[in-house]
């Protein structure tokens, strides 16, 4: 367990996961989680309630063609492909294939590795080479995005034109650790950074014409958009 400070008791995020979370999350996602605590970077993985709420999108929308940018061990990739059809396919995106292989024995034990296009690249010139191609604009049912901050903007610009209208595209650390209500003088040096982009992208999103917004305050905020044009 991990909490990433948006709910200040330590005990009422616990019983969130102890009493919701857990009794549901299929048993590959505890085993990837588990895998990913040991790592040194365990807190990149997506946050098995912010996963719970994906998992509910993505049978609600009833995605079956998704993009993922930021893979990292690979929760929230196999949270999708155990969740859309045995046909439904994910373009998956990320700078390193050597963390992604770290949980790709269990997506392999589960069968579903069928479903998982991985490519391993820089977002920016992997979702150009996406748009090169007009088959794939407008094309995704749902779009996954938990990458470098400090792009955020650029990812929205590209994945907004690859989505459907009607489909989601979900932005994880959009809280950033609570720091965006923080002033700077109380947020930690090693945040500032993040803080800074999040909030630029927090602001320009919630002035975009072309997506209705919600942000929940599940992991480290998750902002859930739908395209409407």
């Amino acid at each position: 367990m991990e909490n990433k400070g948006l709910l200040q008791s330590d005990e009422l995020y616990k019983y969130i996961l102890e009493t919701n979370v857990y009794p549901q999350e299929p048993e590959p996602l505890k085993e990837i989680r588990a895998l990913t605590a040991s790592h040194q970077l365990f807190f990149m993985g997506t946050s098995p309630d912010a996963g719970q709420m994906i998992e509910m999108l993505l049978k609600l929308t009833g995605a079956k063609k998704t993009l993922e940018l930021g893979v990292y061990t690979g929760y929230s990739l196999l949270l999708t492909a155990l969740t859309i059809p045995e046909d439904g396919k994910i373009v998956a995106i990320d700078v390193n294939r050597e963390y992604y292989e770290i949980g790709r024995p269990v997506i392999e034990k589960v069968g579903v590795e069928h479903k998982i296009d991985f490519i391993e690249s820089e977002g920016i010139p992997a979702l150009d080479k996406l748009l090169e191609n007009p088959d794939n604009k407008g094309s995704f049912d749902y779009v996954y995005v938990d990458a470098d901050k400090i792009n955020y903007l650029n990812y929205h610009e590209k994945v907004v034109k690859l989505v459907k209208v009607n489909g989601i595209i979900v932005y994880d650390n959009t809280l950033w650790y609570g720091s965006v209500a923080k002033s700077e003088d109380l947020v930690p040096e090693v945040l500032k950074q993040g803080r800074t982009s999040v909030l630029q992208f927090n602001k320009a999103l919630a002035t975009d014409p072309r997506v209705k917004i919600s942000m929940a305050p599940l992991g480290d905020g998750i902002t859930i958009c739908r395209r409407v044009y």
